[in-house]
């Protein structure tokens, strides 16, 4: 299939990985062209602005300016003029997005996994539409490529054999996963994962008992307890959200918010409307919470 499949932007003087796409593929041919990505970007100041290390099933195009460099994963037979469009789309978003110093004072790979959003929504939009947004600028960046090719690699070129093993301090960086600091947890967010400790358990005990009655004598009541057991999830997501980092923060929260609302709605009857408050008030906290605590030293956006 002719496509992009992972795309990443690193900082050219190191290969410092600023931000990337949350991709899960497991095919082994990409997987090695990944280990030759990560080679490659800390050795991109040897080369021009583009270039092209082309594989058997895979290519990898890399654009650099300035101080950044964007890198895209692609099937060998996607268009190189449309890979690049995408790469200059993506530049031109980061750079609109944060600024020279913030780049260059990024001391920790995935300084800014926030952009992961942004890389996916244009990356989604070349591969469905074939980046129609692109075919404005389709002409200029033919015209730039004829006049100046990019260089051409290989994927099993000795400068990216010798990357893998000899890429120093750079290379380092480049193998680290990204980490997800959060800001410190609050006395206010401590309160909310105690309550919701305490309206999950509250669930999975109800629910629980209400399936032992419901499987043996009121087959009807599996609606009950199935509006017992959502909630429990819930909460325990909510914990998670809240403890941990997890990208597309934001939807998750609102989507497990509406469970437990809609839940104890339907509910009502074995919940009374105190009951029904309680819950859906210990929900509301905890989203207000999940969304108030941020990544820690999360760059704020610069216009350009």
């Amino acid at each position: 299939m002719s496509m992009i499949f992972f795309a990443c932007v690193v900082r050219v003087r190191d290969g410092l990985p600023l931000s990337a796409s949350t991709d899960f593929h497991l095919n082994q041919d990409f997987l090695e062209c990944r280990k030759r990505l990560k080679a490659l970007s800390s050795i991109l100041a040897r080369y021009p602005s583009r270039g092209t290390a082309k594989g058997r099933n895979l290519s990898i195009h890399f654009l650099s300016s300035g101080d950044i460099a964007c890198m895209a994963i692609c099937s060998s037979s996607y268009s190189t003029i449309m890979a690049f469009c995408f790469l200059e789309e993506l530049r031109w978003e980061f750079a609109a997005s944060y600024n020279t110093r913030s780049i260059n004072s990024a001391s920790r790979p995935y300084a800014f996994i926030e952009f992961d959003n942004t890389i996916q929504k244009v990356k989604h939009h070349f591969n469905s539409s074939r980046g129609s947004r692109a075919k404005g600028s389709w002409e200029r960046v033919e015209e730039e490529l004829r006049l100046q090719p990019p260089v051409q690699l290989q994927l099993e070129a000795t400068e990216l054999l010798n990357g893998l093993s000899n890429g120093g301090h750079a290379a380092g960086h480049v193998e680290v996963a990204p980490t997800y600091r959060m800001q410190p947890v609050t006395p206010l967010g401590i309160l909310s994962l105690v309550l919701n400790i305490m309206c999950g358990a509250l669930n999975l005990i109800r629910g629980v008992h209400l399936a032992e009655y419901s499987f043996q004598e009121d087959h009807e009541g599996i609606g009950n307890v199935i509006a017992f057991f959502l909630p429990f999830l819930a909460c325990v997501f909510q914990c998670y959200l809240y403890l941990f980092y997890s990208s597309a923060r934001k939807v998750k929260t609102f989507v497990l918010l509406f469970c437990v609302c809609s839940c104890n709605i339907y509910l009502y009857g074995l919940r009374n409307l105190w009951q029904i408050s309680f819950h859906i008030g210990v929900a509301s906290l905890s989203s207000y919470q999940i969304l108030a605590r941020q990544l820690l030293e999360k760059q704020p956006d610069y216009g350009v």
